[in-house]
């Protein structure tokens, strides 16, 4: 019995043809623990994108960013990632809190190639890796049900200008974002955020604007 289709993607295969091209894909590529050469190219990501969906079914697919490994994988079946200081919104956080399932798209821009990680998922306030990740909030742990490759062939080639100077990192005072110096919006903001817009000067939503 397949892991990965249901009736829906049959009636698709069927239409189109490709029901056994669609088993030899699976037979061949989905697998249920971590190998080595999938954790050697989930190190080496330094982004990657993370659907959750909300108690009423609704979902949302998240850009997270970091350095090279700041997705680890702990074991075959257990990768961790930190939850940064965002918007406020923990929409993401607050999805799999509600909800555990979700997943995960590992994209080389480069070279191509891509990794889907599929699991459950929980937060975590305390954890011993959370003293890995400079000014984590939470930790997030996937226990990983199914992981495979996908074709690569519709991937555009990018390359990285630059690192994100708001990545937190060890022994560097990461930036107030910008957008946190807006006037208007300090009576909304954390009183540790308040305080560093004040030392940094306030400025305008036109001027922010500008800045973009």
């Amino acid at each position: 019995m397949s892991r990965l289709y249901d009736g829906n993607h049959r009636r698709l295969q069927d239409e189109f043809g490709t029901q056994r091209l669609a088993d030899a894909v699976e037979a061949a590529t989905l697998h249920h623990e971590i190998t080595e050469d999938d954790a050697a190219f989930i190190h080496a990501r330094d982004m990657f994108f993370l659907s959750t969906v909300n108690r009423a079914g609704q979902p949302t697919v998240s850009y997270k960013g970091g350095d090279p490994e700041f997705v680890k994988v702990v074991n075959p079946s257990t990768l961790v990632f930190p939850s940064y200081d965002g918007n406020g919104m923990f929409l993401s956080m607050g999805n799999l809190d509600a909800n555990p399932l979700v997943g995960l798209l590992f994209i080389d821009f480069e070279s191509p190639g891509r990794r889907r990680v599929q699991g459950r998922a929980s937060l975590h306030r305390e954890h011993p890796l959370l003293a890995v990740y400079p000014e984590a909030e939470l930790l997030v742990e996937v226990s990983v049900t199914e992981l495979w490759v996908n074709c690569p062939r519709y991937i555009h080639r990018y390359e990285k200008v630059h690192k994100a100077a708001h990545v937190p990192r060890k022994g560097v005072e990461t930036p107030l974002a910008l957008w946190k110096r807006i006037d208007m919006l300090q009576p909304m903001l954390t009183e540790a955020d308040q305080a560093r817009a004040r030392a940094a000067g306030f400025i305008t939503a036109a001027e922010y604007e500008a800045a973009q």
